[in-house]
């Protein structure tokens, strides 16, 4: 039988769980490639202290870190939007619950306005959206003459401009 995590915990034992990460546990534990990782590094996103070997090592909070930058970008969200969501944590110690939840209400309005674009684009891809084509019989009805050119460029009615 083998022994899980919480049977050692149970049995008053704890497994012992390295402080910091290398590169190579950092990338097999996140799913996210060494060179992705030196990148977020040089973009600011996370951060590494070096061993006398010039090594990175991590903290494991950056698991976290890297977690939240893997789904923040998974929805669409920019590196810019990402690091600066990132800047309001604490860089002294492990964010806490209630830094991420504080993160969390700061991006509520986005994350909101991003759901309903994809919503947008579920409902209406099928129809026209006001991106100038003219190839759906709709669209000549909808956007005759390409009128949705004069509200902006791309997608007019699937980014929020109604038609007409």
């Amino acid at each position: 039988m083998q022994t899980t995590r919480d049977d050692l915990v149970t049995n008053g034992t704890v497994p012992s769980v390295e402080p910091t990460l290398g590169i190579g546990a950092l990338s097999e534990r996140t799913g996210v490639a060494p060179s992705a990782l030196r990148y977020y590094e040089a973009e600011g996103l996370i951060t590494a202290a070096r061993n006398s070997g010039g090594q990175r090592r991590f903290a494991r909070d950056v698991l976290r870190r890297v977690a939240f930058i893997r789904v923040a970008q998974r929805v669409g969200l920019s590196l810019d939007e990402i690091r600066e969501a990132l800047a309001s944590l604490p860089d002294e110690r492990t964010p806490t619950r209630e830094d991420w939840a504080r993160l969390s209400r700061a991006w509520r309005p986005r994350l909101d306005d991003q759901i309903a674009l994809l919503e947008r684009l579920r409902d209406s891809l099928d129809g026209c959206i006001g991106c100038g084509c003219l190839s759906l019989q709709a669209c000549r009805l909808a956007n005759p003459g390409d009128r949705a050119a004069e509200d902006g460029p791309g997608p007019r009615y699937l980014l929020g401009t109604p038609p007409g």
